[in-house]
């Protein structure tokens, strides 16, 4: 099973979320001492990874690669994909191998899957309440150093990335207003600059002719409730893409996505999502 997600390094991830666990560097760290006291080194395990409740899933692929960074010969079978719902009881993964090496990894593999896939659910849940209105996006509200896996954990539940960072969008909010001194002065300095994907928030429907006039690609309407976002999305007709943010949740998405703007973002997908229930039971072969 290959994972390649462009701009993440899953070996150096492993490799490092390993040491943390294991104390590398530190005194007396570098091993695990509940396994190497308690479980013979020629000992061998089977387990299978189930999850307790119905779940969107994401993750697995990288599990699989902390079980076989410690034990290279063992035995994964992955039984579902990621972005498949499954229900409650769902076997997700069998393993087969060294009883100490697999120990070792449990929480590093599991903590990773629960986390992805709380995320991929959580998600997966507002896509269900938009009812096929609008297209749920994701935020830059991530963990630091997770992103990559975060997105790819949004995408399994249904969402479409939102840009990546700093680096791929030019994304005007109020402090650069602020600075620039208005909304049409800020995007004329990004079309002089040479970008050409300007998102330009707004929150106020006078903004928007300003943004539009001076070359702003994409809206991001912030904090309208719905009534704003239809004379918003009125006022537009259609000439960029609109985006609803702020103040979005699962007893509001609904009336925001009906509004006809063409996305809505939402940050708490990585903020808040609570870690799926994910178990790894373990037995002596």
């Amino acid at each position: 099973m290959t994972f390649d997600l462009p701009g993440f390094d899953l070996s150096r991830f492993v490799r490092e979320t390993l040491a943390e666990d294991l104390g590398e560097g530190l005194p007396g760290g570098g091993h695990d001492v509940t396994s190497e006291s308690v479980i013979p080194a020629d000992a061998r395990f089977s387990g299978v990874m189930d999850s307790r409740d119905a779940i969107t899933v994401a993750g697995l692929p990288i599990a699989a690669a902390f079980f076989r960074a410690l034990d290279p010969t063992c035995s994964i079978e992955v039984l579902v994909a990621d972005g498949e719902a499954v229900a409650g009881g769902t076997d997700l993964m069998r393993l087969n191998g060294n009883a100490r090496a697999l120990l070792t990894a449990e929480r590093s593999a599991l903590n990773t899957v629960q986390h992805l896939s709380g995320i991929a659910t959580m998600t997966a849940t507002y896509v269900a309440a938009m009812q096929g209105q609008a297209t749920l996006l994701d935020t830059r509200k991530t963990i630091p150093g997770l992103r990559h896996l975060e997105k790819y954990a949004t995408r399994m539940g249904g969402a479409k990335n939102h840009r990546m960072g700093l680096w791929d969008a030019a994304m005007i909010k109020d402090n650069h207003v602020a600075v620039a001194g208005g909304v049409g002065e800020a995007v004329a300095r990004a079309i002089r600059a040479g970008v050409t994907n300007i998102i330009c928030e707004v929150d106020r429907i006078d903004q928007i002719a300003l943004a539009l006039e001076a070359g702003a690609t994409h809206l991001l309407l912030d904090n309208m409730g719905p009534d704003s976002l239809r004379k918003a999305v009125a006022l537009v007709a259609g000439r960029v893409p609109c985006e609803a943010s702020g103040g979005v949740n699962l007893d509001t998405i609904a009336a925001i996505a009906a509004t006809g703007v063409d996305y809505v973002s939402v940050g708490r997908l990585t903020q808040c999502a609570p870690a799926a229930d994910i178990g790894l039971d373990f037995h002596q072969i």
